[in-house]
């Protein structure tokens, strides 16, 4: 890869394919623009979206793919593979227009931001332990837990930026994040667990 192609951004390779005369926008595509800027663009891409409010079906074209991204991060792999049912996965460019609109402000501001920063925390070993913790964040993403996906994708979404632009304090963030999401993650689900158990008791009572 030239110096150019290193130097292209997240938000560009995005924009192009945004601009693009293409009908649909496939995972497969996505993949393709990315070629081999590592794990991390692509961890942002898919987990971004899903933490901001989306049209019904865009965690599931975007969000499914985290588990195979993530799992092969943890392993060590360097070439990222999806299976063809994942990778054919389409949405219109009309969609994919508007989810970069929304996207691409945010996108655009921490570009303006990031830099090499405390870059002894990126390794093969550290970036194993992230591809763990971005694996369990993304098994959360798909728990049936209303507004329970957002601070997970979030997260997932810190640690990618972090890994592509190796940037310490970002990663760091999502490291905060992250623990915040299983916080929260306890505590909803002690609440719904209480819930439903005191549903199945005043059941109980009356009959």
């Amino acid at each position: 890869m030239s110096d150019s192609e290193k130097a292209t951004r997240i938000s560009e390779i995005l924009d192009g394919l945004a601009g693009s005369k293409r009908k649909t926008v496939s995972v497969q595509d996505v993949l393709e623009a990315f070629g081999d800027r590592a794990f991390g663009a692509l961890l942002f891409v898919f987990a971004a979206p899903v933490a901001l409010p989306m049209p019904p079906g865009v965690s599931a074209i975007l969000g499914a793919p985290l588990l195979f991204i993530t799992a092969q991060l943890m392993v060590g792999r360097r070439t990222l593979w999806l299976p063809r049912a994942l990778a054919d996965r389409t949405m219109t460019r009309a969609d994919f227009v508007a989810l970069m609109g929304k996207l691409s402000p945010y996108l655009t501001w921490l570009e303006r931001r990031l830099k090499p920063r405390f870059t002894y925390l990126y390794n093969p070993w550290l970036d194993r332990v992230t591809g763990l913790i971005c694996l369990v964040l993304a098994i959360i993403v798909f728990l049936p837990i209303p507004f329970g996906n957002m601070l997970p994708a979030l997260a997932i979404s810190a640690f990618g930026l972090g890994v592509a632009e190796r940037d310490g304090v970002v990663g760091l963030f999502g490291g905060v994040m992250a623990m915040v999401s299983i916080f929260v993650l306890a505590v909803l689900s002690k609440a719904l667990i209480a819930g439903f158990t005191a549903f199945v008791v005043t059941l109980m009572r009356m009959f």
